[in-house]
């Protein structure tokens, strides 16, 4: 027998690293531009500080629940799919070895060899081999999601948490400027881990994200500007 060489490759990432940054990009850029949405309103300090933690927290909680109502309705689709193929296996085995082998004969195989494949792949795991090569499910691509929706608000938090700290920080009369150019940094160097994870440009990763992010915390930012009011 032949050593199995295992390699690692960047799509087994695809599922946790969609959520983490989406969670993460979506925490920095929502929660500061809501403070900065409410500073440029003239707010006192203490306003702005518990709606840069309410929307934390309502973020972090609305994240969570979208993910896992999203990837529940995928997962239950992979289950009807796969109950489905399941039943055309037990009643109609011939017809799926044919077109088993249709597949592999698309893909470059003579009909001869796509037939001996589909057979020993069948013999081994005909479930598995229909879902994977017909329906496209595999272990690295089926949804998750408990794990979607735990690290969606997880990194949501993170995220949210550094333009808070950047409000902490910054004094009274230089939020805008701290909290909105902190914010617009973690959001290069995100875009840029990410993108370096999943093997594409860093640049362009990071250029993406920051240009989105300044655009929207400049809508909102302007939005206050519009709607506030000096205290008395």
């Amino acid at each position: 027998m032949c050593p199995r060489h295992l390699e690692r490759h960047r799509s087994d990432r695809i599922g946790w690293l969609r959520a983490a940054v989406l969670g993460a990009n979506d925490g920095i850029v929502s929660t500061a531009s809501l403070v900065l949405g409410v500073a440029t309103a003239e707010a006192s300090r203490s306003t702005v500080l518990i709606a840069g933690i309410a929307g934390l927290v309502a973020g972090a909680m609305s994240m969570a629940a979208g993910e896992y109502v999203s990837v529940s309705s995928q997962t239950d689709t992979e289950r009807a799919d796969l109950e489905r193929e399941r039943r055309e296996l037990a009643t109609s085995g011939p017809a799926e070895r044919e077109e088993l082998a249709g597949i592999y004969v698309e893909r470059g195989l003579t009909p001869e060899l796509a037939h001996a494949v589909a057979d020993q792949l069948m013999a081994h795991d005909a479930l598995a081999s229909h879902a994977r090569d017909e329906l496209g499910i595999s272990a690295t691509t089926r949804a998750r999601p408990v794990q979607a929706a735990i690290t969606s608000a997880l990194t949501f938090a993170v995220g949210a948490a550094l333009p808070m700290g950047l409000l902490l920080a910054a004094p009274d009369t230089r939020v805008v400027p701290i909290v909105g150019g902190g914010a617009l940094l973690c959001l290069g160097v995100l875009g840029g881990l990410a993108a370096r994870v999943g093997g594409a440009r860093t640049m362009v990763g990071a250029m993406r994200v920051v240009f989105w992010g300044a655009l929207a915390m400049a809508v909102t930012a302007a939005v206050g500007i519009m709607f506030g009011t000096t205290p008395t």
